[in-house]
């Protein structure tokens, strides 16, 4: 038997919906992105589960960074996080950039009853090398699915992604003039607040239409 994983909660006080939200590859679950979006969902009626996957525990255990895992093992930690879920709530799940891919793939071998999939940054190809496309199994994924990208993310911007022939596109929601974290630049005249607060109020419209469907 497998030990458990630790989650943390972001419990809404009337939850709709429950989010189970992957990190990075670079930063884990208490990072300022992944803290500051999950306060802002479960203030929205978003209970979020927030976890580390293991290479993430051991570089913070050693204090020294690490690369993540290989697929196989990040997806098994994703699936042993949804067999420790409540099954009351509807339930999607998502992630930062490698978190929103892990997600998307594991929604095509799961048994888990998933709503939705939500990719914030989605890691399209490794910067600077648009040919690596990462979307194979984009045709897999069964369930309603949902990026919200920066304009300007140098994992797929703007004009790299909507000149993509992707079959069955993701829903795509552009965060204006924003990075790989959905920041923008001041000149731009958005703040990364306003990026965040409108990926929240994206996130909430995809769930609820999703439920009323």
């Amino acid at each position: 038997m497998t030990d458990s994983v630790t989650i943390q909660w972001l419990k809404a006080s009337n939850p709709i919906a429950q989010l189970v939200f992957a990190h990075g590859a670079g930063a884990g679950s208490d990072s300022e992105f992944m803290q500051d979006m999950a306060q802002k969902l479960s203030h929205a009626g978003i209970s979020v589960a927030l976890f580390d996957f293991e290479y993430m525990e051991t570089a913070k255990a050693q204090n020294k960074k690490r690369p993540p895992d290989r697929a196989p093992k990040l997806l098994a930690r994703y699936e042993q996080v949804l067999s420790q879920l409540d099954a009351e709530l509807p339930l999607f799940i998502g992630g930062k950039s490698m978190g929103g891919r892990m997600a998307s793939m594991l929604v095509c071998e799961t048994q888990a009853l998933i709503s939705g999939v939500l990719a914030y940054g989605y890691p399209f190809h490794p910067p600077g090398k648009p040919e690596k496309l990462r979307v194979d199994h984009f045709d897999k994924i069964t369930c309603p699915f949902l990026v919200m990208q920066g304009e300007r993310d140098t994992f797929g911007n703007k004009s790299e992604v909507s000149a993509l022939s992707l079959g069955k596109t993701p829903e795509l929601f552009w965060l204006p003039d924003g990075d790989h974290s959905l920041k923008p630049r001041k000149a731009s005249g958005f703040t990364e607040q306003q990026n965040r607060q409108s990926a929240v109020a994206r996130t909430v419209q995809f769930i609820e239409d999703v439920l009323n469907g």
